[in-house]
């Protein structure tokens, strides 16, 4: 039996099957970070897939293409499923960034960078706390479970070779980025506005009282208000994660059904 007669069988279902679950570990948080090797990232696909293909192979009956430009579009489609899952939980998950370069701004941090190694890119200073906090709080509540039973659950909503593309994605993915912008704001509204109160302050301040020198009170207070607030509001942020998390779930069931 050749290579191109054994992928006309399980192999097939097999290869398919690990291409999928492959593409959550190229975006999604915690299984997509790249402090985390490429070889145990493999892995990690390989022997999810060893202990599912069981499942999986006795409900698909599928009939692989005699070439391997087809095998390779259909390996492609597979993968664009799980990295839609790994996408939707990433793009989300970026509201806390965004709310922290806007923290940074208002709280006088904006010209304090850290590298981030989960991402390898730049991260604002309170954005890196936060997010952080988020991995801490998403990994307790076995939210890395829930994303990898999605892939799973979802060769039973798309079975193998079933993605059939609906331009409706293509308006979910822009609508679930815009959401970035808005979720954002509101994570970072607290501070800004702590912010404003003061900046409203030391303007009058400044009008009463000529002789100060706004500048030099201004930043310092402008740091110890934006540490105060963020103490506070650390207890609701975590409560928020919830809500953020649940909006993860949600926007994957939204996701695959749209191109089921």
């Amino acid at each position: 039996m050749d290579f191109y007669d054994l992928l006309q069988n399980h192999a097939a279902v097999f290869l398919l099957m690990m291409t999928r679950i492959s593409g959550i570990f190229l975006i999604a948080p915690f299984y997509g970070s790249q402090n985390i090797p490429i070889y145990f990232r493999a892995g990690a696909a390989f022997a999810i897939s060893l202990v599912v293909f069981p499942v999986v192979d006795q409900n698909t009956v599928i009939e692989a293409p005699p070439t391997v430009i087809g095998y390779a579009i259909m390996a492609l489609s597979e993968m664009f499923v799980g990295w839609l899952i790994g996408f939707v939980a990433y793009v989300t998950m970026q509201a806390v960034n965004m709310a922290g370069k806007m923290m940074d701004m208002q709280a006088g941090f904006a010209v304090v960078n850290e590298m981030d190694p989960t991402s390898g890119q730049q991260a604002p200073l309170i954005g890196s706390f936060l997010n952080y906090l988020m991995l801490i709080v998403f990994l307790v509540t076995n939210g890395h479970h829930v994303l990898l039973a999605s892939v799973i659950r979802s060769f039973d909503a798309i079975p193998i070779l079933g993605f059939h593309y609906n331009s409706s994605l293509a308006e979910l993915m822009v609508d679930f980025t815009a959401a970035i912008f808005v979720t954002g704001v509101k994570i970072a509204l607290p501070i800004t506005f702590a912010i404003l109160l003061t900046n409203v302050s030391l303007g009058i301040l400044a009008r009463t009282m000529p002789q100060l020198n706004i500048f030099v009170v201004g930043i310092p207070m402008q740091i110890i208000v934006g540490i105060f607030v963020l103490a506070m509001i650390i207890p609701f942020y975590v409560l928020f994660l919830d809500v953020l998390f649940n909006e993860i779930y949600g926007n994957i069931l939204i996701a695959l059904r749209a191109i089921q």
